[in-house]
């Protein structure tokens, strides 16, 4: 069995691989141009420059196409469907200003306003059930985004993290009539406390959804085509890699992939260079993104290396 394993990094101007043989203890590198729209073009070209794909045992990618998607604002039309009386949350955020009920400052929800949409139910803090969802309700709401151009639903009713009962109803009530798997409720996501950081979480992995989702597909219909029978990971926001089904529904998770996997190597060169302290720069074609890795030796056998900043910037 092949023992290469190749890292792929796809940015908005090049795409860079780096191929390791296992066997061998070589290396090999390539870059070549990404082709924006159907980054599975550069993808294939650069897998194939280290031999036949069919051959290779594993490709691990690192992607921008969620952080970019974030920072042009190019996600998709998302209809949002809550509790009562919480369609705001997004804006109302945790209310941490310098100024508490000051009005300084622009914040654009990624869910327009219009698209967030309110159904009557009720689930208390202690996950007691005061008023149950109505399926009939859930419905019409879902219809109302869809002729509002919704591509993806997101579902987030207050408490469900103590009880989850709720919201998945109405996610089953919404799927018989939504067209597609571009939906999800909170408690899939996040089911944590803070209706903000769920909120939000949630929306965002709806924006991006049918954009990362419709790129990984490219690229595992692309792999297929080669003959690829080998493990195909995506790096997660932590550094750490997921399978594409995975970053597929929670695609979340990879809003910092590309990044990520730049700190994490960052991180274990600084350790053996001998500098446990260190800033690291990726400067890109769409965003600069920066980070401070803090102890790399110290911690870096117990845990990866402790990133207390972390910065975008769009160019």
């Amino acid at each position: 069995m092949s023992a290469t394993i190749v890292g792929v990094d796809v940015g908005g101007t090049f795409t860079d691989l780096f191929c390791y043989d296992e066997a061998a203890g070589r290396f090999r590198t390539a870059k070549v141009p990404s082709n924006r729209g159907d980054e599975a073009v550069g993808f294939l070209e650069g897998l194939k420059s280290f031999g036949p794909v069919a051959q290779l045992a594993s490709v691990v990618h690192g992607t921008t196409v969620g952080t970019n998607a974030l920072l042009e604002r190019k996600g998709a039309r998302v209809g949002l469907i809550t509790t009562r009386g919480f369609r705001d949350v997004l804006e109302m955020r945790r209310r941490d200003r310098l100024h508490t009920w000051g009005l300084w400052g622009d914040f654009l929800p990624v869910v327009d306003r219009d698209m967030r949409l309110e159904v009557a139910e009720r689930t208390l803090a202690d996950g007691s059930i005061r008023a149950a969802v109505d399926p009939a309700e859930v419905q019409a709401a879902v219809r109302q985004l869809i002729e509002k151009g919704a591509e993806a639903l997101a579902i987030v009713f207050i408490n469900a993290y103590a009880n989850p009962a709720n919201e998945q109803a109405a996610l089953a009530a919404a799927r018989a009539v939504w067209p597609g798997e571009t939906l999800a409720c909170s408690s899939q996501i996040l089911p944590e406390i803070r209706e903000f950081e769920r909120t939000s979480t949630t929306a965002l992995n709806a924006y991006l959804q049918p954009v990362v989702g419709s790129y990984l597909g490219k690229l595992d219909a692309a792999l297929a085509g080669e003959g690829f029978g080998g493990r195909f990971h995506i790096v997660q926001s932590n550094g750490g890699v997921m399978s594409t089904a995975t970053a597929r529904r929670l695609p979340v998770r990879t809003a910092l992939s590309g990044p990520a996997a730049g700190v994490i190597a960052a991180a274990a060169i600084a350790r053996e260079a001998g500098f446990p302290d260190v800033i690291t720069g990726d400067l890109g074609g769409t965003s600069f993104d920066v980070s401070l890795v803090v102890g790399a030796a110290r911690r870096w056998r117990r845990r990866p290396p402790s990133i207390s900043a972390w910065s975008s910037v769009r160019r």
